[in-house]
């Protein structure tokens, strides 16, 4: 009973309004006083950030705020997949003809979570990644792959949260919450890096909507308050480094595994 009264909350606590209410406060001047406390309650490390805490104008300006120089060194490698954000892997896996399977006790449908771009045939047997940024994490989003923006799509939804709670027993959140989609071409084929909005504050954001190509560990998107990256590779282009495993906490420019080109397309 507890469970159903506490999912009932929050399909009621989804809605755009909620969202909007919480990022008037966020982005207010007076949002600034609650900066120590946020950094306190989540033990965030302060002093990676860019500038000093009393030059953040807001609660939301900290919250997307950048590094300083150096602070999260990136895989080398002309052919390599870098973790886009600081996380957690909380599902990974080769996808089973258009599934991913077992995504916190869940299958996740292709189509859904990629709102039906003719780009799903190109992932169909890829592999992918669910990384959960929370409160703690630093939290812009950066590019895994050195390329070239292919298509980009924004996907309006709700903002169920993504914590335990919400991907656990909310059904299918992370296909019927708003998403920022890249498609990026790279020497192997192309990545998928699916932005998904939470809830409270859902937005996501280009940092430049102008660029179109990245290299790798470039700053690509932000989010204006906790979320999730879902990382999908194109089929058969992608080896997964021995050293990551399921629920590993991963930094932005960590290696995950290198990119190939995929057998089929290789030529005879």
């Amino acid at each position: 009973m507890a469970k159903e009264i506490l999912r009932l909350m929050t399909e009621l606590s989804s809605h755009k309004w909620i969202s909007a209410m919480m990022g008037r406060f966020s982005h207010s001047r007076i949002s600034k006083r609650v900066i120590p406390t946020f950094i306190k309650s989540y033990q965030i490390p302060a002093h990676e950030a860019e500038k000093e805490i009393h030059e953040y104008r807001s609660l939301n300006e900290f919250f997307a705020r950048r590094l300083k120089p150096g602070m999260r060194p990136i895989g080398q490698g002309d052919q390599v997949l870098t973790s886009p954000v600081d996380g957690k892997i909380t599902a990974m896996g080769r996808i089973n003809a258009g599934t991913l399977l077992n995504v916190k006790g869940q299958d996740y449908s292709l189509e859904e979570l990629l709102n039906y771009s003719p780009h799903l045939e190109l992932y169909k047997h890829g592999y992918f990644f669910v990384l959960y940024l929370s409160p703690t994490d630093y939290h812009r989003i950066h590019s895994p792959v050195t390329g070239v923006k292919v298509e980009s799509e924004h996907i309006k939804g709700r903002a169920y949260p993504v914590n335990e709670f919400g991907m656990t027993h909310m059904k299918t959140v992370l296909s019927r919450n708003e998403r920022l989609i890249t498609y990026i071409a790279h020497n192997q084929g192309e990545v998928a890096v699916v932005k998904v909005g939470a809830m409270n504050v859902s937005s996501i954001h280009y940092n430049d909507k102008t660029v179109t190509q990245w290299r790798n560990g470039d700053d690509l998107a932000y989010f204006e308050f906790g979320s999730t990256v879902v990382l999908i590779t194109e089929d058969d282009t992608f080896t997964l480094d021995s050293n990551i495993h399921m629920g590993d906490a991963v930094k932005m420019g960590q290696l995950l595994g290198q990119l190939h080109t995929s057998r089929s397309k290789a030529p005879s």
